[in-house]
């Protein structure tokens, strides 16, 4: 270190630091030196502290240590000044330091562990002698720089406020944020407390309450219901007051609704003791007596440890909403779902939702370590698109994942927040077993989000008492763990002997909030203060929704009229904004679309089938990689002016309020993204929310949201969802990655009607199904294979009146075919149709007619069928497709093609061979394979001797 050296030397070698040739290698003591400065002032000297005060903008600590370096090192030398330094400034710098050392590093001596298992590395720097301090200075009086309120204090006086505060049961972690003002705060709430954490004796006597409760639950339900799993919260008991003493400082400072995400340890107990869930419902549960079951196959509900909650709880602000959110056993994938739902409430509210809706995410100290979509929720939270004012993480941190509890088994770094330091979030980890210090945490955490709008974690550290389940034994893989364990006193035990000994309370009386606490559970009775509330201008009402059906007819036609004039006005840009050419070309062209001079292609239907459904009163919400523009350069939803930077939203133009069209060109994440717009558009029927993939096969990286929440949520939990996937989908010869969105995956998780899966060919087509989205009687997701090359063929153009007077047609029959001559039908959908059309056209087929399905589930049946019945000569019927005869539609509704065709008619395949790529890589051999599976499916033949003998090939090398 630089300053080892320089500490205890003369003029000469601090002249040195400002010599070119040694500017570089002192940086690091300089900078160390004005990072002490920003701590305490007066312990760098008065020649340094001057130098210090001279730059702009001390005050809020913010000036780059670069410059200072550069700025000390331009003024010395103009000047020939040095700093210099005393003995007594020396030790002025060591308290200085010693101050940054119990800020930075305390934590690594801090108390937090209920069990003493914890070992942290060592910290030197928290003695007095590593900065050249000792026991003869503890009387003498230095400077604090307003430690706790203090200018200056004695050593001693000091040392014992910075221990109190620092390696009491608190153990923080806040000096890797960047912004000082956030630090700043951080030190000075915590100093000026001091260790002591400010509860009155109703506080007390809330905190002891709370605690009988998380622990009277879980021996009622360990006596009640012996052996059933219920991933028991003992251990980690202070969540309960936690979660209290959050909600009721929210409704304090005017929040409204608070949407919990967690996993299933301690779930039962926050289901009761914090949302209010009835006792007698839960235990009905307990006993296989599951409220609104319907027996069919269609609502297939799910373990009492994934369900939701949501009720109205009394705070002295007022009535808080509080939602739990549904989840799967996949860890951590509910955060975004939570996020989304927040941002979502937030945004209904205005300008005031940031400060009315506080998201709360509790997480397992393994899984927050171990679950990337941690890190792309982190990553997400200050992005414009799905920022949220900052979220509450509480981490449950009961030292074992499962039964990993050896740190270097279970992650690479010390703690397992340490990811959350990369959004600059403070961290607070606290002992479970001091439950006024949780509290304390729990105040100190909500005001940190409310004032800087940043996420910020609360680290519980706890133990699990039993296994990750009853049924399991511990302690055959963590044996001395749980040997402690045992002969450990519960957080409710230990806080209600401490009271005791303050004569806060008698035993009698503890014991008297227990009996009172297990009689209420006798009578099945609700434990917390719920209070009746009348909806408001911002609930949803989702009960219009449940009645309809996907077979319900859709008007999906707008008047001519009105279209136009939306067609003119969102593609009218203004003179001012300057677009690059070849969107300006786009746009003209858009132009004369709207002007009845042109076919309207892809981005022109597009758009207007958003602006029409802006028209009437729905809003808008399209996120994705390169969703702007579009990844293929067709949509242009967002205009860049080429002279200054700044964006032009023409379809935002139809609206008063902003919000309402949200087009977000997201991070590179998948996972995390798709969780939050499904959770924005479960809480929301009147938005539409699209995400789009930036190529189809991008979708299997959020493979589990699909799985657990789009196509399973409605089954499970009764939660309708209209989001929209947009997927480009198709095979051009770009290789397997860019070619397939894997439709066999969406088809096999279809059934019941639980979402649609539809392959547009047509803009009119994608126009149409858009507006269906909304208009239709209920909520559904939508899976849509969206094309890459159809957005500019010369073929896939629509009229303005097939969009204003049109439908969406499940199935397109083959205007041009002679049904008398049709020998052969070759039912298709998505591009392949244009490829088989043109080689019909080119050959002057008149035996083959081509249909295209367009919805794919649910699968249009009856109409194919009576299709099918208009080519009475027609035996031959193909299902053709690009993908691979493994992949695609074809085994996925092979049974419904069955079902369709007529006595005397065969079925067969025309498509590429079973692979288990998607696609070939070379360009050539695409040709090849395109070229033979039009010609199977147009001629009566099997794919050729040729394609069979290239996808042999490589067993071959």
């Amino acid at each position: 270190m630089p300053g080892a050296t320089i500490r205890n030397c003369g003029d000469s070698t601090y002249h040195a630091l400002f010599e070119s040739s040694q500017l570089g290698a002192n940086a690091a003591y300089i900078e160390d030196l004005y990072e002490q400065y920003l701590v305490a002032p007066d312990s760098v000297g008065p020649t340094w502290k001057a130098y210090f005060d001279g730059f702009k903008g001390r005050e809020a600590g913010d000036i780059p240590h670069s410059a200072v370096i550069e700025t000390i090192a331009g003024a010395s030398k103009r000047a020939g000044q040095v700093p210099t330094a005393g003995v007594g400034d020396e030790r002025e710098r060591g308290v200085g330091k010693l101050i940054t050392a119990y800020r930075s590093r305390g934590h690594l001596g801090a108390d937090m562990d209920p069990l003493g298992l914890l070992e942290s590395p060592p910290a030197p720097d928290l003695d007095l002698g590593f900065h050249g301090l000792s026991g003869k200075d503890l009387a003498t009086e230095f400077s604090t720089g307003g430690v706790g309120g203090h200018d200056r204090m004695k050593l001693g006086d000091l040392l014992a406020l910075l221990k109190a505060t620092y390696t009491g049961p608190i153990g923080a972690e806040f000096m890797h944020i960047s912004d000082a003002e956030q630090r700043r705060w951080v030190y000075e709430r915590l100093e000026n407390a001091g260790g002591n954490y400010g509860r009155t004796a109703e506080d007390k006597q809330r905190i002891l309450e709370r605690l009988t409760a998380a622990d009277g639950l879980e021996r009622y339900l360990g006596t009640k219901y012996v052996g059933q799993k219920r991933f028991s919260l003992e251990g980690g008991d202070s969540l309960i007051p936690l979660l209290d003493t959050t909600i009721r400082r929210a409704g304090e400072q005017g929040v409204r609704d608070v949407v919990f995400g967690m996993a299933h340890r301690g779930r039962l107990n926050v289901l009761v003791n914090i949302l209010g869930k009835p006792p007698r419902q839960l235990f009905d549960e307990f006993e296989g007596k599951f409220a609104h079951v319907h027996h069919d196959f269609a609502h297939t509900g799910d373990v009492k440890y994934h369900l939701g909650f949501s009720a109205d709880v009394a705070t002295a602000g007022g009535p808080v909403h509080l939602a739990l959110a549904f989840n799967p056993s996949h860890l951590e994938i509910v955060d975004p779902v939570v996020a989304g739902s927040v941002r979502s409430r937030q945004d209904r509210r205005g300008k005031a939702g940031r400060s009315q809706v506080l998201p709360v995410l509790m997480h397992g100290d393994a899984a927050f370590a171990g679950q990337g979509v941690v890190m792309e929720l982190l990553q997400m939270s200050q992005a414009r698109g799905f920022a949220v004012g900052g979220t509450l993480h509480i981490v449950i941190n009961n030292q074992v994942g499962f039964t990993t509890s050896d740190r270097q088994d279970a992650r690479s770094t010390l703690y397992c927040t340490d990811v959350a330091k990369m959004v600059g979030a403070p961290i607070l980890h606290v002992n479970g077993d001091n439950p006024e210090a949780v509290a304390f945490c729990a105040e100190m955490a909500l005001d940190f989000r409310n004032q800087f709008g940043r996420d910020v974690v609360i680290d519980l550290v706890c133990y699990r008492r039993h296994g990750h389940n009853e049924a399991d034994e511990p302690a055959a893989t963590q044996p001395l763990m749980y040997q402690v364990i045992r002969k450990h006193k519960t957080p409710r035990a230990l806080y209600a002997e401490q009271l005791v000994a303050e004569g806060a309370i008698k035993d009698e009386d503890a014991q008297a909030l227990a009996d009172a606490y297990r009689d209420k559970l006798d009578q099945g009775v609700v434990t917390t203060e719920l209070v009746e509330v009348t909806p408001d201008e911002f609930t949803i009402d989702w009960s219009k929704y449940l009645k309809g059906t996907l077979a319900d007819p859709v008007d999906t036609t707008f008047d001519r009229a009105a279209l136009d004039e939306l067609a003119t006005a969102i593609n009218a840009i203004p003179d001012e904004v300057k677009l690059h050419a070849r969107v300006g070309k786009i746009y003209e062209d858009r132009r004369k679309m709207a002007a009845g001079e042109q076919a309207g292609d892809w981005g022109f239907a597009e758009n207007l089938a958003y602006a029409t459904l802006l028209n009437e009163g729905y809003k808008l919400r399209l996120v994705g990689q390169d969703s702007g523009r579009g990844t293929f350069f067709h949509r242009h939803a967002i205009l860049h002016d080429q002279a200054t930077d700044d964006y032009y939203l023409p379809l935002r133009q139809l609206v008063k309020n902003p919000v309402d069209v949200t087009i977000i060109d997201s991070l590179l994440s998948e996972e995390a993204v798709m969780g939050f717009e499904y959770g924005y558009s479960t809480a929301d029927p009147q938005v539409l929310d699209i995400w789009e993939a930036q190529f189809g096969d991008f979708a299997n990286g959020a493979q589990v949201v699909i799985d657990q929440f789009l196509s399973s949520g409605e089954a499970k939990w009764g939660r309708l969802c209209g989001l929209v996937l947009l997927l480009p989908h198709g095979y051009e010869g770009q290789g397997p990655e860019h070619s397939s969105a894997r439709l066999e995956r969406f088809l096999q998780l279809c059934a019941l009607d639980n979402m649609m899966v539809c392959v547009p060919t047509t803009p009119a087509q994608a126009y149409h199904m858009i507006r269906r989205q909304m208009r239709m009687a209920t909520r559904t997701p939508l899976v849509v294979m969206t094309p890459k090359s159809l957005l500019r063929h010369k073929l896939a153009v629509s009229s303005l009146d097939e969009l204003a007077s049109g439908t969406f047609q499940h199935l397109i029959p083959d205007a041009e075919a002679n049904p008398k001559k049709v020998k052969r039908v070759v039912a298709c959908s998505g591009k392949v149709y244009y490829d088989l059309l043109e080689d019909a056209r080119k050959r002057g087929t008149e035996d083959v007619a081509i249909v295209r399905v367009e919805q794919l589930y649910p699968f249009p049946r009856e109409a194919l069928a009576a299709e099918l019945k208009r080519y009475p000569a027609a035996r031959d019927v193909v299902w053709c497709q690009e993908e691979p005869q493994n992949q695609g539609a074809w085994r996925q509704i092979r049974h419904d093609l069955l079902v369709c065709i007529g006595s005397g008619q065969t079925l067969r395949f025309a498509g590429r061979q079973e692979s288990p790529s998607t696609a070939c890589g070379d360009l050539s051999r695409h040709v090849i394979e395109q070229t033979e599976l039009i010609r199977s499916a147009v001629e009566n033949t099997s794919v050729s001797h040729r394609q069979r003998q290239a996808h042999g090939n490589h067993r071959l090398a």
